[in-house]
């Protein structure tokens, strides 16, 4: 099952011209997991879900897909 954020989180990083790695080292984490939540096969963590919101400055009701505003 692909959620709503799977595309968000991919659309978003394309958007600011950011690799898997420079997100996933903001993240705190490995390219390989921040791929791994790109894909849907981890889910993706609130405390992750979190750091996107602020690192884009969009709400998490548009990253999780329950809008289209991204404030």
């Amino acid at each position: 099952m692909e959620y709503a954020y799977v595309k968000r989180i991919r659309d978003l990083r394309e958007d600011h011209d950011m690799s898997q790695r420079q997100v996933a080292k903001i993240l705190g984490t490995s390219q390989t997991m921040y791929a791994r939540y790109e894909r849907s096969a981890n889910e993706l963590p609130i405390r992750h879900l979190i750091a996107l919101c602020r690192l884009y400055h969009v709400s998490a009701d548009y990253i999780l897909g329950l809008t289209e505003r991204k404030e």
